[in-house]
């Protein structure tokens, strides 16, 4: 079976993502596409194992295996968390709609370090575009900005909304160049204060109900090698 049949025939969830699940796109922002995919059980009896993610086939599209993509949510990584909270839903099935309940399940205060982490390779990034061309990437200062107050709100209030509502002004004045360095650097620095300072008093678990996600898993391939054997009987 090859990666773009088991996108196209077993895709549980795909949704919109970037910026206009941000609600940061403007006239000339791509369509970015995310999705999970089901691996067919009996594919794994093989030696050779389905891939745990695809790119494409559409352009902008970008999929995971549930398994892998379980994992990573797991682990509180932040693009993978997101995914689960997007505003706009391309498709989903019954196994998507169990997997959109689980939201819950996979945030943890785990979510402060990873975001942060994610936040700190970014902005050092953002630096060296600075010493070599006197300037940054804008756009990618803006989302640096967009994820630190995810952040931050998301530990305040145990939800992860991915809108920037308010901010959007203020945030597209950043991607167009019309703040200055200085400036996104305060309230980058600002932000990342008032998130760790959310850490101290957080309403989110310490840890993730990683057994109630393995038993949503186990059950999935279960179900999936039960079709396939019935199948074969016909």
């Amino acid at each position: 079976m090859t990666p773009e049949v088991l996108v196209r025939d077993h895709t549980i969830y795909s949704c919109v993502m970037g910026s206009r699940a941000f609600g940061l796109a403007t006239e000339d922002s791509d369509t970015d596409r995310r999705g999970v995919f089901l691996a067919p059980t009996p594919l794994y009896w093989r030696f050779e194992k389905p891939p745990t993610h695809v790119e494409g086939p559409a352009d902008e599209q970008f999929s995971w295996e549930l398994e892998r993509f379980c994992e990573l949510a797991l682990r509180a990584n932040p693009n993978i968390l997101e995914c689960l909270h997007s505003p706009h839903v391309d498709h989903i099935d019954a196994t998507g709609h169990e997997l959109l309940a689980l939201r819950d399940a996979f945030l943890s205060r785990h979510t402060h370090q990873t975001f942060v982490r994610y936040a700190q390779g970014q902005h050092k990034k953002l630096q060296s575009d600075v010493s070599v061309h006197g300037a940054p990437r804008w756009k990618h200062a803006m989302h640096l900005l967009r994820l630190l107050t995810s952040c931050r709100d998301l530990l305040r209030t145990g939800r992860l909304v991915l809108d920037v509502g308010e901010d959007r002004e203020r945030l597209l004045a950043v991607k167009r160049g019309e703040v200055s360095w200085r400036e996104v650097e305060s309230w980058m620095s600002r932000t990342a204060d008032e998130a760790d300072e959310a850490a101290l008093s957080t309403p989110l678990p310490a840890e993730p109900d990683r057994a109630r996600v393995e038993d949503f898993l186990i059950r999935t391939r279960r179900a999936s090698a039960g079709s396939a054997l019935d199948a074969a009987r016909l």
